[in-house]
């Protein structure tokens, strides 16, 4: 079995009761070609969801949902998701996850990002307050900055810089929350917010030495490059596998109850980032050296969720290790 017939088959199960729930429901997915919003919207369609996928492909690839394209239940639309769009079709659930969200893409596509998290918030949450469908943002850990409260719960307000070289995610991504918010209050919309903290697996790009840190550490030490670490590496993430994050975002999405709900989806383990290439270095036996480079400014320091709230509302918590899910990354690199 391939690592993504093994990954589909091990979110559809942890899924539990809720699978009842998605069978013919109409689903649009904004950003629905990108590395989440694939694996959404092939979890959806396997279950009987009719889905729609929205995608610019301007950060989403094609071939993430190549294998759906001739599934009676996808359909695919090309669009950016910051210009108006109407369905004449209803529509049960509306899950946005359109943005770029590399934070080597913060300088060159500020505008681009700005734009997705309130244009085509704006645009987004429209089609659902037309369809009356319920709608899931999925927001980020950046919105809490360089926190001062780790683990960080949803209760903290951020400590961001508002003119930052990452603002345009940052506070974008906090201007969506408001939007949503403001849905709710005034149209009284049913939402929920996801706050993401940083998640791999298959389909994330190495994109080379500026890319995402886990599928590029990955690529450089299968290749025996140098692994390229930004700073001296104390500083910290938590890593949640794809499998546990889509089955976090699955949940809250098909949450009967959660009108409203704020929550962290991520992965409490955590690592600095000279620890996770060493560890890469041993998982893939490689020779490669470690090489260090400038930190980019405001980089925060730490990363660690709060998960009580997805513990408690959703039933969920992380079941891939992070030595577990570096292992399928591997194997999935090398099956490629």
């Amino acid at each position: 079995m391939n690592v993504n017939r093994r990954e589909i088959e091990e979110i559809i199960r942890n899924l539990g009761d809720i699978r009842k729930g998605i069978e013919g429901k109409r689903v649009l997915v904004t950003g629905g070609a990108g590395f989440l919003g694939s694996w959404i919207c092939e979890v959806l369609a396997e279950q009987g969801a009719k889905v729609l996928c929205l995608d610019n492909l301007v950060s989403g690839l094609k071939t993430n949902i190549d294998p759906l394209m001739d599934k009676a239940n996808f359909t695919f639309i090309q669009h950016d998701i910051t210009q108006p769009i109407f369905f004449d079709e209803p529509l049960d659930i509306i899950m946005h996850l359109a943005s770029r969200a590399s934070p080597f893409e913060f300088d060159k596509f500020p505008i681009q990002i700005l734009k997705a998290n309130t244009l085509g918030i704006w645009v987004a949450l429209g089609i659902a307050k037309k369809h009356n469908a319920r709608f899931l943002y999925t927001s980020t850990s950046e919105v809490y900055g360089d926190a001062t409260e780790i683990p960080t719960s949803e209760e903290y307000r951020g400590n961001v810089n508002q003119i930052g070289p990452r603002s345009c995610y940052d506070e974008a991504k906090r201007c969506g929350e408001s939007f949503v918010i403001a849905y709710k209050m005034e149209h009284g919309l049913d939402v929920r917010i996801a706050r993401i903290f940083n998640t791999y697996g298959p389909r994330m790009r190495a994109e080379g030495v500026y890319g995402r840190v886990i599928p590029r550490f990955i690529e450089q030490a299968l290749s025996n490059k140098p692994i390229t670490i930004f700073g001296d590496g104390s500083q910290t993430r938590s890593f949640c596998y794809v499998t546990d994050q889509i089955g976090g975002l699955l949940k809250l999405a098909f949450l009967e109850d959660g009108n409203g709900t704020v929550v962290n989806i991520g992965n409490d383990e955590e690592i600095t980032i000279l620890e996770l290439a060493k560890v890469v270095k041993e998982l893939t036996k490689s020779k490669s050296e470690i090489e260090f480079h400038p930190l980019p400014k405001d980089d925060p320091p730490r990363r660690r969720p709060d998960i009580t709230k997805a513990k408690e509302i959703l039933g969920w918590v992380p079941k891939v290790s992070l030595r577990e899910g570096l292992r399928r990354m591997r194997e999935w690199f090398r099956e490629k």
